[in-house]
């Protein structure tokens, strides 16, 4: 799923994508324009990663040169800045 709207990403849609069962969720906020109960204070680019836990979502949040953990993909071997970058 893609979108150009945090707001929706960040409430709406990941409420329907937890009541669907959709096992992981990520917001690549690459500006930072999120609001900050999401991705913290001061705003700073974020990926931020929903896992689906006994059916809500955990959430961890990768900014900067921090490696993205991911149970779906443990091969994966990016950092943050990698993502927002396009490298």
């Amino acid at each position: 799923m893609v979108s150009t709207n945090w707001r929706d990403d960040c409430a709406h849609k990941m409420i329907e994508c937890e009541a669907l069962s959709i096992p992981k969720y990520w917001i690549v906020d690459y500006l930072g324009l999120g609001c900050s109960r999401y991705i913290g204070y001061p705003k700073q680019p974020t990926l931020s990663v929903y896992q689906l836990v006994d059916g809500e979502y955990q959430i961890k949040l990768f900014r900067s040169e921090e490696r993205i953990e991911s149970a779906v993909f443990p091969e994966l071997n990016l950092t943050a800045k990698q993502i927002f970058n396009g490298g």
